[in-house]
């Protein structure tokens, strides 16, 4: 009978060999793991350039910080209302080699539009952007409004009978209703009726004048025409005519207005980082492209029953506040 080795007796391998081995596998293994693992996130550095220190603008900020990824830094420049600033920052942030540029307020894209060329940038919190001109192949926007023809059908829902919308602004501060925003209107059956006021002492009697002629008040951001202490005589020289009145924000509404839209400041960073995410991975470029955050609608129920108005639950159902 054949007599089976012991394994003991086997020849063994040499000690140099196996450590070759070991190194060889412990290799292998290292550049497995680099192959199979996520690529490292890329840091971008983004300047944010705000016009003022207000609450809305830093909403809108603190909303673009916490959805940006957390490997994001910031830095921030603060023009505190001052336009010519712009050009300092702006030197600073060529320097910098910021990765994308998100301007807070007019004053803010206005700086950036007219010193920026090579850097992204993202506007913000722009009340009228096509009154500043700020189209440019490295600029894209957050919308700070509603499209008109969207408010025009919630309202012409609630006030079935409307025709004709009062507007009371300062051509200084606030433009006309675009050809645009009356053709819509006018595809509705309504017309925009406005009355232009240079100074605050206008307001009263121009107001007298336009509620003799509209079914509805149209509310905007404008200094002259509207202040805190106008804002009173605006809601009950439009009660006593019976005149519903349409703002821009929730606290007109639960101080009488009859209907607001809005977008929340927040939204509109929220906004604003999802489309400096798709510009940083190269997913798509700024080209004047303009991001439209959620809308929402305040009503007040309390004013409706006084004007006489029935607000129908289909549009109840989609507010986001009702008084």
């Amino acid at each position: 009978m054949q007599e089976i080795p012991s394994p003991l007796s086997q020849p063994r391998v040499p000690a140099p060999l196996i450590a070759l081995f070991r190194y060889s596998t412990a290799c292998l293994l290292a550049l497995l793991h680099t192959a199979w693992s996520p690529l490292p996130v890329q840091a971008h550095e983004v300047v944010i350039l705000k016009s003022a220190n207000i609450a809305p603008y830093n909403q809108a900020i603190s909303g673009f910080k916490s959805s940006m990824p957390r490997e994001t830094t910031f830095i921030e420049y603060d023009l505190k209302g001052d336009a010519e600033a712009g050009r300092k920052y702006a030197a600073k942030i060529r320097a910098s080699g910021a990765d994308l540029v998100l301007a807070v307020g007019s004053k803010a894209a206005i700086a950036a539009r007219l010193e920026l060329f090579d850097i992204p940038i993202i506007h913000s919190m722009v009340m009228h952007p096509a009154k500043y001109d700020l189209k440019a192949p490295n600029i894209a926007g957050v919308a700070s409004t509603l499209p008109i023809g969207q408010q025009l059908t919630h309202l012409r829902a609630v006030l079935p009978n409307l025709k004709r919308i009062g507007y009371l602004y300062d051509p200084d501060k606030t433009p006309p209703f675009s050809s645009d925003a009356a053709n819509q209107a006018r595809q509705l059956g309504i017309t925009f009726i406005d009355r232009q006021v240079r100074t605050e002492e206008q307001v009263p009697m121009a107001l007298r004048e336009l509620l003799s002629e509209v079914d509805a008040l149209w509310l905007t951001s404008d200094s002259t025409v509207l202040t805190e202490e106008s804002f009173s005589f605006l809601l009950s020289a439009a009660f006593e005519r019976h005149v519903p009145v349409i703002g821009f924000d929730p606290e007109f509404v639960r101080r009488g207005a009859l209907m607001s839209f809005w977008i929340d400041s927040t939204d509109v960073g929220r906004g604003a980082a999802h489309l400096a995410q798709s510009i940083l991975a190269g997913t798509s470029g700024p080209s004047s492209k303009m991001f439209l955050p959620k809308h929402r609608m305040a009503l007040n129920q309390g004013t409706a029953d006084y004007l006489g108005i029935t607000i129908p639950p289909s549009v109840l159902s989609l507010a986001d506040e009702v008084r």
